[in-house]
């Protein structure tokens, strides 16, 4: 190699590569609704779960996501309703059933908006699904001092598509889906 080819590789820009961030448990959560025949919408919550982002801040569209947690880690404010969401009706979940998400691909659509398509493995059914994401902010964490990002993102399921429809559409197939995360840069 001559110096000049050398010089011109050493001149050349870096790269940032994505960075890994793992999820703070304590503020993740995804929250669910469906229309309960016509005169209420039941809700139902996901708390406490664990999960990685490569995150790439230069070119957001290199990231990526993975999130597991167990089916049984669902909330819903009744025991009756959890236990019977549980049950052989609706997922029949054992203890270690989990629910996954792997993002397969991320469009960005704006500065901060971008759509993440992914796998999700429900109730042993894996489908693509498309969430409609934003970031609410980059930036060093005040308290923690170290690198901080705040996720939002929308997505609608059909139960159906999971072999949990069971009473539709008396209870609504689509289910409506709103996620919020925060993650830390990894150490």
């Amino acid at each position: 190699m001559t110096s000049a080819a050398a010089m011109t590789l050493l001149a050349a820009p870096a790269f940032a590569a994505p960075e890994a961030y793992t999820l703070d448990s304590s503020h993740s959560q995804i929250v669910f609704d469906y229309n309960h025949l016509g005169f209420s919408t039941g809700m139902g919550m996901f708390s406490g779960f664990e999960g990685t982002i490569q995150f790439d801040q230069e070119d957001p569209a290199n990231s990526s996501v993975e999130v597991a947690f167990p089916v049984r880690s669902m909330m819903t404010g009744w025991e009756a309703r959890f236990e019977h969401f549980m049950s052989a009706d609706f997922f029949g979940a054992t203890e270690d059933e989990m629910v996954t998400f792997k993002s397969t691909a991320i469009e960005v659509t704006g500065d901060n908006t971008a759509l993440i398509t992914g796998d999700l493995t429900l109730n042993d059914v894996t489908k693509s699904v498309v969430l409609d994401a934003k970031l609410n902010q980059a930036a060093d964490h005040p308290m923690e001092g170290k690198p901080w990002a705040g996720f939002d993102a929308t997505t609608t399921l059909l139960r159906s598509d999971y072999n949990v429809g069971q009473f539709a559409p008396f209870v609504s197939d689509e289910v409506n889906v709103k996620i919020s995360i925060e993650a830390m840069k990894a150490e």
